[in-house]
Parts: structure tokens; C-alpha cells; sequence
């Protein structure tokens, strides 16, 4: 007979676990069976003495099938269904145009996103902002946008990977989320559940990223890629720089219009430009739907040129009840803030540095982010025009733009982002945008301890 304690106990003086105890013990979390009091002990010892490989593939397949698993064989669908993970960050807005770039290519997309939590982004939130989008369709609906359209963008549904969802809010209150191993069950658990071919993910570091340092980052990118590879679902890991925003805009309403100006070709901002093919062509490598790099490139740059992945933007938009205009006239239909002010530094000189945690917060300050997963947001408010490291920026001419509810907010934000900013005389190199790629055949060959 098999006891939580005894699971506990195990893991706390080093064992490696069977499969059959991580399987009683995630149907436990799943079903309350295990108390809190155990599951944080679980976690903890965990923290302390991570897991090896087998362990976690077996916590990372128990998790994915505490609940439904998406099987899309029966719409026989004529391409691939892939999919996308960042780790998140400030100004992260890739997932909004790489959905229907890789569906322009052949792909098909369901994309179950979340929410912004802390100084990070989300997708659900940026999506909530147009009017009428349904980020919680039924099944079916989502089936059919998936086929007719090629992409569909949701938020979690209940039944996907519920052990997760008890799990990860306990680990959330015992100081035990930034465990690898514990996080990569977490990501894959939700994301295999969809029923992809294949995953390309985006691992983030530097100073507004979750794993800070390259060395996390790294192992964090090596754990998944070996997990997921091993759980049967072609998986690459990207490393990117999260040491300033990503984009141009941090704020919901403000990010869906920039992803807006990238599909239409009005505006791209070259660092988020170089990530968003990064990871396209991840997907479409995994999946066979390029043969090589350039095949890869040419191809999703064909999708932005000839307006194709902007039309299955706005189709997606349209069938999940936002407008049929959204692509034309976007801010008809999002929140826009009353007060927009321009922000002024005191000094010229070069960007040399961004505190990229501290700008996130500026958003959640303004109300644009939550410290709370039940709380709401407000989507019309953020930042907009933030400067690149290496811009020249001259004293009394705007730097960046706030949109705040009130004055008062304003003034403070405008304050605060100035505080983020490190300016200095020379200008700084050029700055690193994609680390590196781990592929599945690289991933094969690593070790994870």
C-alpha cells in the first residue's frame, strides 16, 4: 500500500521515485486526496533534491493526464499542430503574430494561453482587450476555429492539467516554484495536453526574466527539451534576451496594436522581429514544414509580405466574436487611455541599461498587470515608444509615451520609468537578441542530473 508520507519521505532523503509513486501521488493532488500540508512537503523535498530524468518525464505525463488530453486526429487536419511556450516577460507579444505566420505556413495552432502574473505579460489579457473576443470558447468552437482558420488563441480550460493548477498555487505560497524540474512538469504538463506534434519553446533570461542568469536559463531549456523529446513531442528550446522590453509597448491594448502593425507590415521592431522568426521557424523545422533555415525564413517572411498572416489574424479575431474590421481599425474596438503624457529625461546620452522588472512593474502599477491571478486588469494602459538600448536620447524630447487612467498615475509612472533607465555618454554594443537553439537531436544528447 502506497502513502503520500511515504512518497514524502523517499524523495526528502534523496531516492528516485517509481513511476507508480508519482502516479498515486498526482492523482492525490488531483483528487485531495494528498493535503496541502503534503503536497508543499512533496515540493520542498523536490527543491532540495531535484529528480533525475525518468522522474521527470513520468511527473510531467501523470500531470498531463490528470485531466482531458486534445486529440485532434478526427478532423484530419492537412498540416501539423504545434504550438508555443514563452516564460514570460515584459513586452512579450511573439505568441499574437506567430499564431497565424505559422498558420499562413501550414501549421495548425491551438495556443492555450494565460494570464499576466507579477511584472510579466499575457497573452489571455492582451487577447481580452478587443471587444467581444471569446478567450473561453467550447471545444467545439475551438475545433472549428483550428481547422477553418489555422489558429485559434485561448485561455486554459478546467480540465486541462488540473493537478498543475493545485499544485503550482501551492508552490506559489511555499517558496518552491523556481525548482527545474518542478517547472518543467508545470509548462509541458499543460502544454502536451493539447495534443501537439511538436513544441517549440522560448526560454527568457537576463534581469526581466524569470530565470535571471544565462546558467538557469540554460538548464531550464536543456530539462524541457530532454523531457519533452523523451514524452514523445518534438520540442525545441530558444534562449532569449529579456535584459529590456522585447518590443516598443508594454501594456495589453498597446502590445495588440504593435503585433497589429507587425502583421500589416506598418511597423516591426527589429529585436521582436528577430525572435518571432526565431521561433516560427522553430516550429516549422519541427515540423517538416520547412527542410532548412532559409526554406523557414523565406517562407514566413512570403506569410507577412503577402498579407496571409494578417488575414488569419483577423479571421480568428472574427470568429472568436471580436470585429470583422479588427485588422483595419483596431482601436475601434479596445479600451484607450485618458491621459497619454510624454516622458522626458533630464539628460542626453545613450541607453545603456534597462531594470526590465522595474518597467514591467510600471505597467502593473498603472493597473495593466496583476499581483493577484483572480484580479482584473485594466487593457488600456502601459507604455508606449520605449527606446532600445543604444538609442541616442536628448534631454527634453519624449523618450516614451504613458497611457494612465489619471494625471497623477502618469506623473508617478513617468517618474518610475525614468528610474528603470540607465543613460551614460558611449554607446553601448550591439546587443545580443537569440542566445541559442537546443534541437530535439542536440536535446538526445544531454545529460540532465
Amino acid at each position: 500500500m502506497m502513502l503520500p508520507q511515504e512518497i514524502i519521505r523517499a524523495k526528502r532523503d534523496g531516492k528516485t521515485l517509481s513511476d507508480q509513486q508519482i502516479e498515486f501521488f498526482v492523482k492525490g493532488i488531483t483528487s485531495n486526496t494528498v493535503t496541502d500540508g503534503q503536497v508543499a512537503a512533496f515540493a520542498m523535498a523536490v527543491y532540495f533534491n531535484g529528480m533525475n530524468l525518468s522522474e521527470r518525464v513520468a511527473l510531467t505525463q501523470h500531470m498531463m493526464h490528470s485531466g482531458s488530453v486534445m486529440n485532434w486526429d478526427s478532423l484530419n487536419l492537412p498540416g501539423p499542430v504545434v504550438d508555443k511556450h514563452s516564460t514570460g516577460g515584459v513586452s512579450d507579444m511573439v505568441s499574437l503574430m506567430l499564431g497565424p505566420m505559422v498558420a499562413a505556413c501550414g501549421g495548425y495552432v491551438p495556443m492555450i494561453s494565460g494570464r499576466g502574473l507579477g511584472h510579466t505579460g499575457g497573452t489571455l489579457d492582451k487577447f481580452e482587450s478587443i471587444q467581444g473576443y471569446s478567450t473561453s470558447p467550447d471545444m467545439q468552437t475551438l475545433r472549428d476555429v483550428v481547422k477553418e482558420v489555422g489558429v485559434a488563441i485561448i485561455g486554459q480550460t478546467g480540465d486541462l492539467a488540473p493537478a498543475d493548477k493545485r499544485f503550482y498555487g501551492i508552490r506559489d505560497v511555499t517558496a518552491t516554484v523556481d525548482s527545474i524540474p518542478l517547472i518543467t512538469a508545470s509548462i509541458l504538463s499543460k502544454k502536451l495536453a493539447a495534443g501537439l506534434s511538436a513544441l517549440a519553446m522560448d526560454v527568457k533570461s537576463g534581469n526581466g526574466a524569470f530565470m535571471a542568469t544565462y546558467e538557469d536559463a540554460n538548464a531550464l531549456a536543456e530539462s524541457i527539451t530532454k523531457v519533452a523529446n523523451q514524452a514523445g513531442v518534438r520540442t525545441s528550446a530558444t534562449i532569449t534576451d529579456m535584459n529590456q522590453a522585447l518590443g516598443s509597448s508594454a501594456g495589453n491594448a498597446l502590445e495588440m496594436v504593435e503585433a497589429v502593425d507587425y502583421l500589416t507590415g506598418k511597423r516591426r521592431n527589429p529585436r521582436l522581429h528577430e525572435v518571432t522568426m526565431a521561433l516560427c521557424s522553430q516550429m516549422l523545422l519541427l515540423t517538416g514544414l520547412a527542410k532548412n533555415q532559409n526554406e523557414a525564413t523565406q517562407a514566413l517572411q512570403k506569410a507577412l509580405d503577402s498579407g496571409a498572416a494578417a488575414e488569419r489574424f483577423a479571421k480568428m479575431v472574427a470568429a472568436l466574436g471580436g470585429p470583422t474590421d479588427f485588422i483595419e481599425k483596431p482601436m475601434r474596438s479596445m479600451p484607450v487611455a485618458p491621459v497619454i503624457l510624454p516622458v522626458h529625461s533630464a539628460h542626453s546620452g545613450y541607453l545603456q541599461e534597462v531594470q526590465t522588472r522595474d518597467l514591467g512593474l510600471v505597467v502593473v502599477e498603472l493597473g495593466g498587470g496583476r499581483t493577484d491571478p483572480a484580479a482584473p486588469v485594466d487593457h488600456a494602459v502601459g507604455l508606449s515608444q520605449l527606446p532600445a538600448v543604444g538609442d541616442r536620447i536628448e534631454a527634453g524630447e519624449p523618450l516614451a509615451m504613458v497611457h494612465a487612467r489619471d494625471q497623477a498615475s502618469a506623473e508617478k509612472a513617468s517618474e518610475q520609468l525614468l528610474n528603470s533607465l540607465t543613460l551614460g555618454k558611449e554607446k553601448p554594443g550591439q546587443q545580443t537578441v537569440v542566445y541559442k537553439t537546443i534541437n530535439p537531436e542536440q536535446a538526445a544528447g544531454l545529460t540532465v542530473n
